[in-house]
């Protein structure tokens, strides 16, 4: 998990709303769409295009986990993660939003590309502060974007090298050029990616020998991210399965990557590398290569993303078919118990275990289980309130919910500013009430020792402006098809909606509810925890 390093000081929104970016010469203003040149990007990046074809490439999972090794590794880049990234918590919501926001970029349409970049921007304008060195770092710095740009380009070369397909120089050429136009639609005029391929590479090498570190941020990725990978979605009901997979396939992941970086960068980050890692990850990149041959539609990026994602209350078949065997799993294990039982569990201290029941209410926390309410109340602390995973609640924290909903709901402006904003005034009302050592943030101490001032007026505010924002008509309820989109889901028994639509006073109530912790089990329970 991450950790913020003492000194650092955290993002706090200003006066007028959510942290805000410096001006910038050679950026465009966050919000603004950006003016990219007259290239037809609907030829360059659309269904033709050389990325486009990656997308149901199995062998881009290595690739893309390559590049963000590499990206995170640039000083700018890792800061902006460590600080305000939802990667080691909910890197399965993160994975799915950066495949989402590539097919918007390198889809059919103009409009939706442009839209994209937009929102993007507006996404990137907001991320700024400080390393634990006290330099300066900005999402929308043009060098920092173009190094991200230039680590998915090199990926995709290395990848199809690695797996025996290298790329002829043509093709390479294509390639690059959409990567180029990838940079004009984001709004990045300014040069910093060299115009020939041959320019790339000295531009790779010097980057990669002089401006690259071994930074907090790579290393939670190579060594920590895989170890302690939470469980997708669907998969959170065996904990045991998937906590045996990990601690195998955990290690072996990071070794892979490891061995596909630079050698350079390898020897001066003092990388370990076991033996027979080379031959590790070529076999993986070849063996990936190989599934080219399955039957098409086989394996499509859209269809693995939507069965992870999915919920285990969700509508879906599939998931009753996943639940289904979960059970018989389940089943399975107990039987194995009574053939071998383990030792007594140690008994629980008659407060109670402070955990959250299936239904929602705090397991042995009754009207006078003060330990067991304050359990519960760091659990929830941990699993929804600190987004990022450095221990603490800050303004980073809300900004990553208000990123979330708004990416959900596909918000432009001005509706996407109004729930930042809203969560930025939420954020004040808890400095207020919760920061009682005054550094600037909240611990899960001082959350769990006044848990009930969640429930103030910004955060009733919080949920208003999300109900507007859901509903889409404006006609005061959410009809089905609204709910599906934010929730993912259709209407449930155990939600406060009935089958026809859901009002804005149980919508409220429910996420209030569900902020405050007194219940989960809310359609926000998937929304806002499950990793």
């Amino acid at each position: 998990m991450a950790t913020v390093p003492e000194g650092r000081a955290p993002s706090a929104p200003t006066p007028d709303g959510p942290p805000q970016p410096s001006a910038r010469a050679d950026a465009p203003t966050p919000g603004e769409p950006p003016q990219a040149d007259a290239t037809d990007f609907e030829h360059v990046l659309g269904p033709g295009s050389r990325f486009h074809t990656l997308f149901d490439d199995p062998r881009w999972a290595l690739a893309l986990i390559r590049a963000t090794v590499l990206e995170a590794a640039h000083p700018q880049v890792g800061a902006a993660l460590l600080d305000n990234s939802t990667f080691v918590t909910h890197p399965w919501r993160r994975l799915r939003n950066t495949l989402l926001s590539l097919q918007r970029i390198f889809g059919t349409s103009d409009d939706v590309r442009r839209r994209e970049a937009a929102r993007l921007n507006r996404l990137h304008g907001r991320l700024h502060g400080t390393d634990s060195r006290e330099r300066p770092y900005h999402a929308m710095d043009p060098e920092a974007r173009a190094w991200v740009v230039a680590t998915l380009f090199d990926s995709v070369v290395t990848m199809h090298r690695l797996s025996g397909q290298p790329l002829a120089q043509e093709a390479m050429e294509q390639l690059y050029g959409e990567f180029h136009a990838f940079l004009a639609v984001l709004g990045d005029h300014a040069g910093h990616l060299p115009d020939s391929l041959q320019g790339f590479w000295q531009y790779y090498d010097r980057v990669v020998e002089e401006e690259l570190e071994n930074t907090e941020a790579a290393r939670i990725i190579l060594y920590k991210l895989f170890d302690h990978l939470p469980a997708p979605p669907l998969l959170t009901g065996v904990p045991a399965l998937w906590a045996a997979g990990r601690a195998l396939g955990g290690p072996v992941v990071g070794a892979i990557t490891v061995a596909s970086l630079p050698e350079s960068f390898r020897r001066r980050a003092a990388l370990p590398e076991l033996p027979g890692a080379q031959t590790l990850m070529q076999g993986a990149y070849v063996a990936a290569g190989l599934a080219r041959f399955l039957p098409a539609g086989w394996l499509s990026a859209d269809g693995i993303m939507a069965l992870l994602d999915m919920s285990p209350q969700s509508d879906d078949p599939r998931a009753r078919t996943v639940t289904a065997l979960q059970h018989r799993i389940k089943r399975a294990a107990a039987l194995l118990r009574l053939l071998n039982p383990l030792p007594d569990p140690v008994p629980e201290p008659e407060d109670g275990p402070g955990a959250y029941t299936a239904g929602g209410a705090y397991a042995g926390a009754g009207a006078g289980s003060g330990a067991g309410v304050r359990r519960a109340s760091e659990t929830f602390f941990r699993e929804v309130l600190d987004q990022t995973g450095d221990g603490y609640l800050d303004w980073p924290d809300l900004a990553a919910m208000a990123r979330e909903l708004s990416t959900r709901l596909d918000l432009d402006e001005p509706e996407e500013t109004r729930l930042y904003n809203a969560y930025a005034d939420w954020w004040r009302e808890l400095q207020r009430a919760l920061d009682t050592d005054g550094d600037g943030r909240v611990s899960a101490r001082e959350y769990a020792a006044a848990a009930p001032s969640l429930a103030g007026p910004a955060l009733i505010r919080v949920a208003e402006v999300l109900f507007d924002a859901t509903d889409k008509d404006g006609n005061q309820s959410i009809d089905a098809d609204e709910y599906r989109t934010l929730f993912r889901t259709a209407f449930r028994r155990d939600t406060a909606a009935s089958a026809a639509a859901y009002s804005r006073s149980a919508f409220v109530g429910d996420f209030l509810a569900f902020m405050s912790a007194r219940h989960r089990s809310t359609p926000f329970d998937p929304l806002l925890a499950d990793a």
